[in-house]
């Protein structure tokens, strides 16, 4: 007999069979932590005393009392690397094993990173729209080199790390600020967030949503970088203060701003959308057929692990 899996995110048709060959799949995506949370809690009512094993992802997480009404559930997975809306100790202590799928989307979330900042620095947007228009390259400003710059990561894990490698390739520089110091990495580590950015010429955000984090690139960070300095942000809008960052781009604070994740998150930031050297795209760096394809078989590695009680693929 199968186990019953609550999934609480969006799934392929594809990913949602590949689940339901493993489990009794009860499928019941939410769209975020603030958002209607009515289909998992109709769900989470009808089979409480049957749920075992639930999949959720960063954004959306679990509540206590969603936790709290599955007296029956043994194990919480995510989709991707974050979990910052997930109450870990609290299920930790309820005695609930938790786990994400570290390691399944650090590529694409690498190639990503690096196509935003090849096209904050060149400018490749603002080109192929100003070919459109007829102008021709005499009429436009020449846009710097990407190679032989400094580049500062915010954070130094799986992602980030990923993203130094490919930095590599266009002879940067490499220094970082994060809790962990990573001297194996043989990157210059800065003490602190500051010192990073007004060392570097582009600075990319790789580290985790939170508390910690929240806001933690303000106006006193976008000043460091300067007036030629590029901010890529991959990991969660909440890193940045938008508000701030408007101000940066309309000031020339900064040169531009190429962002995957942004606090509006799924509304588009308003503050940002008349300024052409602010890049935006959808939370896109991670989704990749081949990423979400390796973080569903994560999970179910993970709760087939549990379910023979053995050690996790990825625990947290």
């Amino acid at each position: 007999m199968k186990s019953y899996a609550l999934v609480m995110v969006f799934l392929t048709e594809a990913h949602r069979e590949l689940v339901a060959q493993n489990f009794e799949l009860i499928y019941a995506p939410n769209e975020g932590a603030s958002a209607d949370r009515s289909n998992s809690a109709a769900h989470i009512a009808a089979h409480a005393d049957d749920i075992r094993i639930v999949l959720t992802n960063g954004a959306t997480g679990i509540t206590i009392d969603e936790i709290n009404a599955l007296p029956k559930l043994e194990i919480l997975c995510t989709l991707g690397v974050g979990y910052e809306t997930v109450p870990v100790e609290y299920l930790k202590q309820r005695g609930i094993r938790v786990c994400n799928a570290a390691g399944t989307n650090e590529d694409c979330v690498a190639d990503h990173a690096m196509g935003l900042l090849l096209s904050a620095i060149r400018g490749i947007p603002a080109l192929n729209n100003a070919v459109r228009k007829g102008i021709w390259r005499d009429a436009i400003p020449r846009p710097p080199n990407v190679s032989n710059k400094r580049l500062g990561l915010l954070g130094m894990g799986g992602i980030a790390k990923k993203i130094a490698k490919r930095a590599l390739a266009f002879d940067m520089q490499i220094g970082y600020y994060s809790r962990t110091r990573r001297d194996e990495t043989g990157f210059e580590f800065f003490p602190d967030l500051l010192s990073l950015a007004r060392w570097c010429d582009f600075l990319v955000v790789a580290a985790p949503g939170g508390k910690e984090t929240f806001h933690i690139i303000n106006a006193e960070i976008l000043a460091a970088l300067g007036s030629e300095g590029v901010l890529v942000n991959i990991a969660r809008g909440s890193l940045v203060d938008t508000e701030a960052l408007a101000v940066a781009l309309r000031d020339n604070v900064i040169a531009a701003a190429a962002i995957d994740v942004y606090e509006s998150e799924p509304k588009p930031p308003l503050a940002l959308l008349e300024f052409e050297n602010a890049i935006i795209t959808p939370h896109v760096a991670g989704l990749s057929p081949e990423a979400m394809l390796a973080s569903v078989v994560c999970f179910i590695d993970n709760a087939n692990l549990h379910l023979a009680g053995k050690p996790l693929r990825t625990p947290l």
